[in-house]
């Protein structure tokens, strides 16, 4: 069989998907696979398996990060790289970050099925604690593989719960022995769900973003002071709430008034004591800056960073503000960018060039090799929620321009 008439299995990608979303599957048809729990071993145990059942060598590191490496006719080549994530936002989706896992499954299981040799070796990844949401910042594994980030800051990283990234690790039986360090990789494929509207309002079937937007994440700390509700007269009231409301209204206006492209958003908030009869001594929030202009991102946290202090002086509730994580805007390779434009023009697929405004490992791996994504339609542009969709024939549209993106860079010389 010719190669460009290979395709991928749809039915067997679903099913994959499928007993994947059944590991912390939650009421409202998402799941719930954070970073380092019980569900996510459960997750990484079974994609094990399957690694193992393709005959695959499976390597650990010692972030967790999980490689399968299938050997190509001159191993001694730098491999094709791919893959994404398996853990999940609390009640998040389905289809965010397993789907560019189980898509490069279902690509090797379709090579193994039609004894397709390459010439370089593929190699599929689960990186570790992509999403952030319990251990942030994101992509931290992938950060740290690339050298971006520095290995025992990322093991002292805590939950909530003061549970270490390092412990929960070894609680879970996945901080493997392999350094976590790049080694050499001939070009990284990420495929992944759109996370936006973009696709389906265009109606295109493949995504080909040029890069991902830049990342700035902050931590804002609000000190105030308690008192009886009832007996405490409004004036003179130190208030950490009240301040931290204020605070995340400019947070919501900071874009408009920065004229530019960009985002801001405050996603999580910690209210102490948090009971209705006492005013509260002490409030957490986050910040989330993302933008194609790294500048715009810098001047815009500048602004912002000093309307809290003008807010926090006013009020008399002293703020403690910590530069949590930053990355800056990451241009994809516009050769890989045009492959998969190319691909699916190719394929039959209507196509669309565009923008990542969501984070992703790939942002990361750009700094080792040439790297590009590959997209598919978020119906409603939902993602990160329990209703996060996406058609199975995009899914499998999808997967099958990576199958021979993935065929034609492993035949590179």
């Amino acid at each position: 069989m010719d190669v460009k008439e290979l395709r991928i299995n749809g039915g067997r990608l679903k099913a994959a998907l499928e007993e994947m979303a059944k590991i912390g599957a939650t009421p409202g048809g998402g799941v719930q696979r954070l970073a380092l729990s019980d569900e996510d071993r459960r997750a990484r145990d079974l994609f094990v398996q399957w690694l193992k059942d393709l005959d695959l060598e499976v390597t650990v590191d010692e972030m967790g990060n999980i490689f399968g490496r299938r050997p190509g006719r001159k191993s001694r080549l730098a491999p094709v790289l791919s893959g994404s994530h398996i853990d999940s936002q609390p009640k998040g989706g389905r289809f965010d970050g397993i789907l560019g896992v189980m898509g490069t499954l279902e690509v090797l299981r379709t090579l193994n099925d039609h004894r397709v040799e390459t010439e370089r070796p593929i190699v599929i990844v689960d990186w570790t604690n992509e999403e952030g949401s319990r251990f942030a910042p994101a992509m931290v594994a992938s950060g740290v593989w690339a050298g971006a980030l520095d290995r025992d800051w990322a093991y002292n990283r805590a939950d909530r719960n003061g549970r270490r990234f390092k412990d929960e690790l070894i609680r879970i039986g996945y901080k493997g022995s392999a350094p976590c360090k790049a080694f050499p990789v001939h070009c990284y494929w990420e495929y992944h769900i759109e996370q936006g509207p973009m696709l389906e309002r265009e109606g295109r079937q493949i995504g080909a973003p040029k890069g991902i937007l830049c990342l700035h994440w902050y931590d804002v700390y609000i000190e105030g002071e308690a008192n009886q509700v009832g007996p405490t007269p409004m004036e003179g009231r130190h208030d950490a709430l009240c301040a931290a409301a204020e605070m995340i209204l400019k947070v919501n206006e900071l874009p408009v008034r920065m004229g530019g492209n960009m985002v801001a958003t405050v996603g999580e908030i910690q209210n102490h004591p948090n009971s209705r009869n006492i005013i509260p001594d002490r409030v957490h929030f986050t910040v989330d800056i993302r933008s194609w202009d790294d500048d715009l991102a810098l001047r815009a946290w500048e602004t912002v960073r000093q309307d809290f202090e003008a807010v926090a002086t006013r009020r008399g509730c002293p703020i403690r503000i910590e530069e949590t994580w930053r990355v800056a805007h990451s241009p994809f390779d516009e050769k890989r960018v045009q492959m998969v434009l190319d691909t699916a023009g190719e394929l039959g697929y209507a196509s669309l060039r565009m923008v990542s405004g969501a984070g992703h490992d790939a942002s990361y791996m750009n700094r080792v090799c040439p790297t590009a994504m590959i997209f598919v339609p978020s119906i409603g542009g939902r993602s990160h929620v329990e209703v996060e969709n996406t058609a199975w024939e995009d899914c499998e549209a999808g997967a099958n321009v990576l199958l021979h993106v993935i065929l034609k860079s492993a035949g590179e010389r």
